[in-house]
């Protein structure tokens, strides 16, 4: 699996992008997932439901399934955070992961970035971000820059750099 990444400050658009490429790379005929990096404490489990519940008493993973879909809840408990490494061998392959936020993780990434959001561009002091994305051109910057809204244009440079175009 290829793996290549989206980050950013807060409010700047990745979701937003995201969820134009990966239609996009559909159509080029690639099977794909993504990751989205939460906060630390998100739930996508309800209290009263049942599967909460077998959570609440103490159950390391959980799956909720139905004829449409299935989910799978692992809580760390005492374990540390899952690396990139592992938690991709948790995932059926594809052609291309994309993954938003992680900038921690050593994987090639584009930064989104606009200056509404008041703060100063993630490419300065991180060496994965391969290429900028903005609303509008950024001096100084020596990486590729591309609009934010050239969707085809930014498909392209992701497949170039994984090695699928």
């Amino acid at each position: 699996m290829k793996v290549f990444g989206l980050s950013g400050r807060s409010g700047s658009g990745k979701t937003s992008l995201m969820i134009r490429l990966v239609p996009w790379f559909k159509a080029q005929g690639l099977t794909i997932s993504t990751v989205k990096q939460a906060h630390e404490g998100f739930d996508v489990d309800k209290k009263g439901k049942d599967s909460y519940e077998h959570r609440e008493a103490g159950a390391s993973e959980v799956m909720i399934a139905s004829a449409r879909r299935w989910a799978l809840m692992h809580e760390y408990r005492d374990e540390p955070e899952y690396s990139m490494e592992q938690l991709l061998a948790r995932m059926s392959a594809v052609d291309l992961v994309l993954i938003e936020g992680f900038r921690k993780w050593p994987h090639q990434r584009l930064e989104v970035w606009r200056q509404e959001t008041g703060k100063p561009p993630v490419y300065l002091e991180d060496d994965n971000v391969v290429a900028l994305v903005s609303d509008r051109p950024v001096p100084d910057c020596s990486l590729p820059q591309l609009g934010i809204d050239d969707t085809d244009a930014i498909g392209r440079l992701i497949l170039s750099r994984v090695g699928l175009s």
